[in-house]
Formats: structure tokens, sequence, C-alpha cells
């Protein structure tokens, strides 16, 4: 999946400053531990970490359609799936390859399309290409924004890299967060394009954006479009089924050990069923392997609640049983998701204080005991937002509500009342923020002409979760699998699968009435009928009140006269937060209480850590 970063300079000769371009390219060392290399030249230098997963000893980069440079220089992260059919025809036109590599495909289709061939790609990925012959960088962005790109422009050019990290190690910048900076972290809107530091975006999902002397362009290369749904729901299921075996069949192909991330949950379920099924059919005898996380005690001291309904792992096994899959559970408790290290791990791995509290913690352990048997995983992200498979879609507080629809559980959970108590709502602005926001989403929103009423505005909180929510997730599980080398794909992001669903009317989605009827009725006959008919959970999160009173302690302790966290709070209005009873705080998830607490020390740490200049 690899890392990437470079430097472009229309003012200087950078050929001697490959120092800075080494520490910018080291910082991405958790993306790609496989091989390291840098490309110079009078104005450019491109920087790669790699994962070697297709082509483990061609696919060696930066990768330079010519030795001597005189022809385009890419560096590259993630996958293309249709790589082969690609390939093909590239060599149709003419084309040479050297190796058997995706990257070497990608490279080839731009010399022959120019900037249109990402039009043709299906995949995840984030690159870069220098062309030398009129000298200009594109930075290139898949569809969904499964892959991080981010920038910073310069007076004579742009800085680049897979994450902040990147830039932020060139000596030229300063980590500062102002006031917008900071409604982004405590608002939980992901703004598409928004890069909280200042100074600094984030190449858009779908998007080339293409530097040269006389400054900076975008093409937008693909987006959502509302088209009239005219399948009957029986071709419209045998229809969704047929473009997910197809899907997780092209997301198989590595040269290295793939498995699974498997909730026990519909989505994953799905996926690992799926993955099972294509395997068999390829004569690959040897089982899958299926990971999934739990907490000690936790199915005895689970108790149901608005979020979660019932334990996960009873599922996931029954699941793995089905398809024959191996099916290996990571057990977690209080101490593993405590440990400094660890959490220190996950802050460095996503450059910004935790959103959703223990989850990305055991989402990072889940991810490393995965590494240690595997380098690709499946996982069945986004599948919620595009079948509407949240609590949001079906509370009809929610579905009415002025603004994001996961701002309605937000605010009863308690999470928007716990920003309000430490003075952050009010002081941060966030109300008009968030308004903002929405309404710039909802101009967005693609309609069909005459649609109307409710079919109308389930397509509104389809388009904000599939821009927004999804974003948010799926940057988290991409940070977070990375940190420890692990590639995940994502089946349900394929953007002929996301036009087609998304066009699908709501009717439709819900026709039984239950949250993803169309997902479920698609994989019926594939998974056990308890799976099938279970509610949807979110992915878990300890119940267990010590950990919540450990989160307490350490409020407690970062609470002296010097912390960073008293630069935007008072310790007057935390010890008043604090002093809530043990247990008012809620479960998990970026929603609850419980998780401003974990912010506000991991914000804490961040400041120092990153020596961030706050600016409020």
């Amino acid at each position: 999946m690899c890392g990437l970063a470079g430097w472009v300079s229309y003012g200087r000769d950078l050929s001697t400053a490959t120092e800075v371009a080494s520490a910018m390219t080291e910082t991405m060392v958790c993306r790609g531990p496989d091989a390291g290399g840098l490309w110079t030249s009078k104005h450019a230098i491109l920087g790669h970490r790699r994962l070697a997963v297709i082509d483990l000893e061609g696919g060696r980069q930066p990768m330079a359609a010519a030795a001597d440079g005189s022809l385009p220089v890419i560096t590259y992260t993630g996958e293309v799936y249709n790589f082969q059919e690609l390939r093909d025809e590239l060599a149709a036109l003419g084309h040479e390859f050297r190796t058997s590599s995706d990257t070497e495909v990608v490279l080839r289709a731009y010399l022959e399309w120019g900037a249109a061939f990402a039009e043709r790609l299906n995949g995840i990925y984030a690159f870069a290409i220098w062309d030398p012959r009129t000298e200009e960088l594109l930075l290139v962005r898949d569809r969904m924004g499964v892959k991080p790109l981010y920038y910073r422009t310069t007076e004579d050019g742009v800085i680049f890299g897979s994450e902040p990290k990147a830039i932020l190690a060139h000596d030229e910048v300063e980590a500062v967060v102002d006031a917008e900076g900071l409604r982004e972290i405590f608002s939980i809107v992901k703004t598409p394009g928004h890069a909280v530091f200042k100074g600094m975006r984030e190449v858009l999902p779908a998007t080339v954006v293409r530097f040269s002397r006389s400054g900076a362009s975008t093409l937008t290369y693909w987006k959502l479009e509302a088209r009239e749904h005219t399948d009957d729901l029986e071709t419209t299921v045998t229809r969704v089924r047929s473009l997910l075996e197809d899907i997780v069949d092209r997301q198989l192909v590595a040269d290295v050990t793939v498995g699974t991330l498997l909730s026990g949950g519909l989505d994953s379920s799905a996926v690992t069923a799926l993955a099972a099924a294509a395997r068999a059919r390829r004569g690959i005898t040897e089982p899958i392997r299926a990971f999934s996380v739990d907490f000690v005690g936790h199915e005895q001291r689970f108790e149901s609640n608005v979020q979660w309904e019932d334990p996960d792992t009873p599922f996931a096994i029954e699941v793995a049983e089905r398809v024959g899959a191996e099916h290996i559970i990571v057990e977690l408790d209080n101490d593993d998701i405590l440990d400094p290290e660890v959490r220190g791990a996950v802050l460095r791995a996503q450059d910004l204080p935790v959103s959703t509290g223990d989850m990305e913690y055991s989402l990072f352990l889940l991810c490393r005991a995965l590494k240690e048997r595997m380098t690709v995983a499946l996982s069945g992200e986004a599948a919620d937002e595009l079948f509407g498979g949240y609590t949001w879609f079906h509370d009809k507080e929610a579905v009415e509500l002025d603004s994001f629809p996961w701002h309605h559980p937000f605010e009863k959970a308690g999470g928007i009342g716990a920003l309000r108590d430490v003075g952050l709502w009010d002081r941060l602005d966030l109300t008009d923020y968030v308004a903002q926001r929405y309404s710039e989403a909802l101009e967005e929103v693609p309609r069909l002409p005459g649609e109307s009423g409710h079919e109308a505005r389930m397509r509104e909180l389809t388009y904000l979760n599939i821009t927004r929510w999804e974003n948010f997730l799926l940057d988290r599980k991409d940070r977070v699998s990375m940190a420890v080398s692990l590639e995940v794909r994502v089946p349900f992001t394929d953007h002929r699968l996301v036009e087609y669903v998304y066009n699908t009317p709501w009717a439709m989605k819900n026709f039984d009435g239950r949250e993803k009827s169309l997902l479920r009725e698609a994989m019926r006959g594939v998974l056990p009928d308890s799976v099938l008919d279970r509610k949807k959970n979110p992915y878990p999160s300890t119940q267990d009140a010590r950990y919540e009173l450990a989160l307490r302690r350490m409020v407690e302790e970062i609470l002296t006269d010097d912390a960073p966290v008293l630069r935007i709070v008072s310790e007057e209005d935390v010890r008043r937060l604090l002093a809530r009873p043990v247990g008012s705080f809620g479960v998990g998830g970026p929603w609850s209480a419980r998780a401003v607490l974990e912010r506000l020390v991991e914000f804490n740490t961040w400041v120092s850590e990153y020596d961030v200049r706050v600016e409020l």
C-alpha cells in the first residue's frame, strides 16, 4: 500500500535537498517497511516507502518511465484492481513493460491518456507524477478517498505526502492549528479537503491537482450523479450480489496472504463469505483467515443500549464455521488499550487526537495482530453508508434534523453536552460551524428532477454519509492499519457499487422495514439467518467501568498549570465535567461523553508531541 512524500520548487535547485526529502519520506516507514527510495531532479524530489504486495521484486519506486529522467516519474500508493485489463490494453497500443506491477501500468496509462487516465482506474490509490516534459506535478486520489494525500503550497511550489507528518517533517513547515482546525477536531464533520493544520490541504477524492509554474488547477474525474433506477427489486438484489462477487474476487489479487476483518455483523460477514467462496472457485483449499476483536469478560458484563444490542463474538464464530474460515479472536483487556505505547502509536498514526476513543486503540491492536500473519485484509467499511445501516437512517428525529444526522446521537448520548460543559462548543462557535458545513454539503447533493418528500431526504442523508461520515471512518481505518504496515481493502467502496446503490430508491433499500434490507436479501442463503436478522452493531467498545475510572485519572493528571489542554478549556470546567457520576459518560463512539474525555487527554499529548502552536 505504501507511503509517499515529495517537494516541488520552481525557484530553487532541489538536487542537493535530499536530506529534507529523506526526513519527510522516513516518516512513512510504517506505511512502507519493505523498501524506500528517492528520485531527484533540479525542481522536483519524489520519495517512496514500499509495502510490497504485487510484484515483490519489480515494483520498486519511485518509478521512472525512462532511465535518463526525460519521461514522467511516479511515486504511488494503493492498488488498482483492474491493472491486468489496462496492461493488456496498453500492450496492444505498443507499450512494453519491464515489471508485473500495477505501478508501471498506472505510469504507462498516464503516458498514453494524459490526466484523463484516472477515469480508467478501479481501485484505492493516491500518487504523484512529475512530468519533466512540462515541469508539472500531478497529485491524484481515488474516487472515494480511501487512500490519503496531503499538500501544502509554498511561494514557489508545493510540499506533499501521504500523511501530514511527512509535510510537517519539512524544516520550513510549522505545525499550527487555528480556530477552524480546532472546529474540525471537535465538531465531527470531516469537511472534504480540510487537513486541520493551517496551510495544509487534503486532495479531494476523485480529483487530480495539477501544479505548474503558472499555479495550480484541479480536475474532478468522477462524481456521484442522480440517475433513475429502472430495475425491479429482484433484479436489484441480483445486481448487488453480482457486483459484490466481482469486487471481492478482484480485491483478493495479491502476491501475499490476504485475510478478512470479521465482526459478526452483516457487512464483514458478507465480505468474509464472498472471499471464501472466491478462493474456493480458484481451487485454493487453505481456509481464509478471519480476525475478530473482543474484550476480556465483555460477554458477561454486556448490557444492550441504543447502539449495541448484543456481543459480536458468537456471531463471528458462527459465520467462520459456516464459510470454513480459520477464525482468530484477538482478546484485549484494559491494560492493552490503556498502554501508553499503544495510545502514543495511535496518536502518531492519525496525526490528530482520537475521535472514537478506545475503538481506535483496539482497532490498532487488532491490525497489529493481523500483521503478524498477513499483509492484506478485506473489511466491511462503507456498507452502512450505502445501504442505510445506521440508527440515524431510521430515527424520525435524526432524519428530520436540520444538520448532519450523526449529530442526533451525539446530542442524545451526551457528547455535545460534554463539549458544552467544558466550554468548547460555544468557544469554538460549533453551532454555526456545523450549520455552515451542513449547508455546503446539501448544495452538493445530486438530485433527480421531481424527486421530493421522504425519498429526496433519504438521498440527501445517503450523500452526507458517503461524503462525510464514511470518509471519517475510512481515514481512521487507513491510518491505524497502515501504522502497523497492514493494507486494508474495502470492497463496498468500489465506485460501480456506490453508483448503483446510491441511485436505488430508499423504498427498495428498506423494503421490509429493516436496516440494509437490500444487502440482507443479496446475502440470503450465503450467511446464517442469525446474522441476516441481526440488528446493526457498531465496532465494539469496552463496557468495563474500570476503563472510565482510568480515563478519569488520566484527565486529572494532565490538569497542571502548564497543561497544553488548558489553552482551549479551563481547569474549572474540566473538573465540573469530572464531577458527573461514574457511568454517566456513555460507552464508546464519537458521540459519547466518554470520547470527549479521550479527546482532551489526546489533545494534551498531541500539542506537546507535535509541538503544535494553537491560534485561538
